[in-house]
């Protein structure tokens, strides 16, 4: 940074520089590399990364408060000590994306209230102890271990923390129970852990909370009552882990503002509750991979925000004083699992596969016209597919694998224009598949199992009737057999060589009288 003056430029002017209009002081450097791309004389269009190590250069910067290198080349090294003091003036510091290694120090110096975001790199090493002034903390994707409770725990004064990000890291043990402290708190990601025991109660304490993701950990037992007291709940992402007991009913009435439920793969059983059809902003509901019995709702038409087409946002996203940030989730859509982000407000979705639910699949189904994904596979669903499933014209996605589904398919299928997945194998479906493009673009497996026929079914062989097979082996027995015939012409050829002389000479007339004269004698 020495020589940035030393063409007698202005820097203020330089791209990703910024300054105090009325000082001219450096105060933003927005050094983070993207897929955009930057016009410059020997670079008209290409991405800039920053490589080399870390400058003490930047500590010149007195009036600095914001400063991102995220997603550059800088060497993987450990974070130098003196960096770390930046964050005593910074407000916003992202280094994510890079390769940085090495222990993360307790960051309790700030004086202004911070974001920082250290993740994706490969830090060790337990969790840092921070000030009370951190806004935001984002060390997701690491290798921090150990547990929480340092980090949470024992606690004097309030926190103003409202975004906390822990995700992919190897931290382990039980979740403390000591939230008290943290009422702050917008949102809590900690999934793609180590953690085991219980959901806190003391989570309930958490009044502000939008977004809560505790995915792909060993947590076990009950969803706590006290979550009832966190009426913001936009998000409740529960999946990939061993919880039991029935899915309470009061989420349905106390959480009216949920907009994503993701239950999947636990071990809930009980019925799925009537009450939630009362979330009127639900647009992501997975119950997928549990033990779930009893009939689907058939109020489930009351979910009012699978019914709209009117594209909103297609982000979901939280507020905080720091700004809108946004919410993700990962979805089995399409038989894939997905990751979605930017166009997260854009899904729409019913996944209850892999149950035990019986009954038939409610008409009031057909009534979510927003419907992009329905997923009913693997449980034990009769009756018929509903006449009017052509009504959800939005529908991508339809999965009804592997029930007892009866009857024909609905003609209206033929109109979901958008379908591109479709599985209807191993049930008790029958008759003809409607003709139609989108039917038949599917391959043959999209019907297995079935007594469906027509394409894109490979035609079966035409059967022979029995009358044919019958006279097909008359037939065969019309045909020459010359075995046969070859013994018959011998036998005649060796008679009439021994008949012919005895017949046509006198010798041969006085040896028949004589055989005859014996026989005559003999019979008598």
């Amino acid at each position: 940074m020495s020589d940035w003056n030393a063409r007698n430029e202005d820097c203020c002017k330089w791209v990703r520089v910024f300054c105090n209009i009325v000082t001219g002081h450096v105060t933003e450097l927005q050094l983070g590399s993207s897929n955009d791309t930057i016009a410059s004389p020997s670079n008209k269009a290409g991405s800039l990364k920053l490589g080399g190590k870390l400058s003490p250069a930047l500590l010149d910067l007195k009036h600095l408060s914001y400063l991102d290198l995220s997603n550059n080349d800088f060497d993987p090294t450990q974070i130098p000590d003196w960096f770390w003091n930046l964050t005593s003036h910074l407000q916003y510091l992202n280094i994510s994306g890079n390769q940085f290694q090495g222990k993360i120090p307790d960051l309790l110096t700030n004086q202004a209230s911070l974001v920082l975001d250290l993740s994706c790199n490969n830090f060790t090493g337990s969790l840092p102890g921070i000030s009370l002034n951190m806004t935001v903390l984002d060390l997701s994707n690491n290798v921090l271990s150990g547990s929480m409770s340092q980090f949470l725990c024992h606690k004097k004064h309030q926190m103003k923390l409202e975004v906390l990000n822990l995700e992919g890291n190897h931290l382990s043990g039980e979740i403390p129970d000591c939230w008290e402290k943290w009422r702050s708190l917008v949102a809590i990601e900690l999934c793609n852990n180590n953690f085991s025991g219980g959901i806190p109660s003391s989570m309930g304490a958490l009044t502000s909370l939008e977004s809560l993701h505790l995915r792909n950990n060993h947590l076990e037992g009950e969803i706590p009552d006290s979550l009832t007291n966190c009426t913001q709940l936009l998000t409740l992402d529960f999946a990939a882990n061993h919880l039991s007991g029935e899915i309470p009913p009061w989420m349905g009435e106390r959480l009216s503002k949920l907009i994503i439920i993701s239950f999947q793969s636990n071990r809930f059983h009980g019925h799925v509750p009537e009450q939630i059809c009362g979330l009127s902003s639900l647009q992501i509901l997975d119950l997928s991979h549990n033990n779930l019995s009893g009939n689907i709702p058939s109020c489930i038409n009351n979910l009012t925000a699978m019914i709209s087409r009117k594209i909103s946002c297609s982000k979901i996203s939280y507020n905080t004083s720091k700004g809108c940030f946004f919410d993700n989730m990962a979805l089995m859509v399409k038989g894939t699992m997905l990751d979605y982000s930017n166009t997260l407000g854009l899904i729409k979705l019913v996944d209850l596969s892999d149950n035990n639910l019986s009954g038939e699949i409610p008409e009031e189904m057909t009534m979510l016209t927003g419907l992009l994904s329905l997923n009913l596979s693997k449980n034990h669903l009769v009756g018929k597919i509903p006449s009017n499933i052509g009504a959800i014209k939005t529908l991508e996605c339809v999965d009804l694998s592997e029930n007892n589904l009866s009857g024909k398919i609905p003609d209206s299928m033929s109109e979901l224009s958008f379908l591109s997945y479709l599985n209807l194998s191993y049930n008790n479906l029958t008759g003809q598949i409607p003709t139609g493009t989108q039917l038949q673009s599917f391959s043959a497996s999209s019907f297995l199992g079935t007594k469906l026929y027509g394409p894109p079914l490979p035609t079966p062989k035409t059967l022979v009737p029995a009358s044919n097979i019958v006279g097909g082996q008359v037939d065969s027995r019309k045909q020459v057999n010359w075995n046969f015939i070859w013994m018959e012409f011998g036998f005649w050829c060796g008679f009439l060589c021994v008949a012919c002389p005895l017949l046509f000479t006198n010798s041969g007339d006085a040896c028949i009288f004589r055989i005859l004269t014996k026989l005559k004698i003999k019979h008598f």
